[in-house]
């Protein structure tokens, strides 16, 4: 059997008319005109409408970009997307001193969400950095690894500004 190359068109007997978008070692995927894009095997049932040759790869694209985007994170300060609770998007916080004489500040709330997500970022790195460390003995390790605990715990607040669960902060819990 010979591959199908990205832009090949195709015909599923379910899903109809398609053009394959990427390919794996697996795996066709083919955005379908009713359906969008599916991922069908490689040994599925369909015809061929118009076959396009030389141009798979052994990997795909999307495959290329998930590595990369693995080492960046493994490998350096970069800040993960951390969306904003839609409640907050395009929102405004505002700082209001007790003497009223005094005027108020306000920032984009996302200015500030941002701000939040480049320190929990950068406290994740030097989290890293520390259980890497082989000048640190292990009781240092797990001395500075309760700090960051804690950091991490008085940080919590701001866990309503996240949309997603997991990008959190997250303190020590209870057992």
């Amino acid at each position: 059997m010979k591959l199908l190359g990205i832009g090949s068109r195709i015909e599923h007997s379910e899903l109809g008319l398609g053009v394959v978008t990427n390919v794996t070692n697996k795996h066709y995927w083919v955005t379908f005109i009713k359906d969008g894009l599916e991922t069908i095997d490689i040994d599925s049932e369909f015809e061929v409408i118009e076959a396009v040759e030389d141009e798979v790869d052994t990997i795909s694209f999307y495959e290329v970009e998930k590595s990369l985007k693995n080492l960046l994170q493994k490998w350096s300060d970069v800040t993960e997307i951390s969306p904003i609770a839609d409640k907050w998007k395009k929102g405004t916080l505002i700082f209001r001193p007790e003497d009223s004489n005094l005027a108020d500040k306000e920032i984009p709330i996302d200015t500030f969400f941002h701000k939040i997500v480049m320190v929990r970022d950068k406290i994740r790195v030097m989290e890293q950095k520390i259980n890497a460390s082989k000048t640190l003995d292990d009781q240092d390790k797990i001395d500075l690894q309760q700090y960051i605990t804690r950091i991490y715990g008085s940080l919590t607040t701001f866990n309503v500004l996240f949309k997603v669960k997991s990008d959190q902060f997250v303190g020590s819990r209870s057992k």
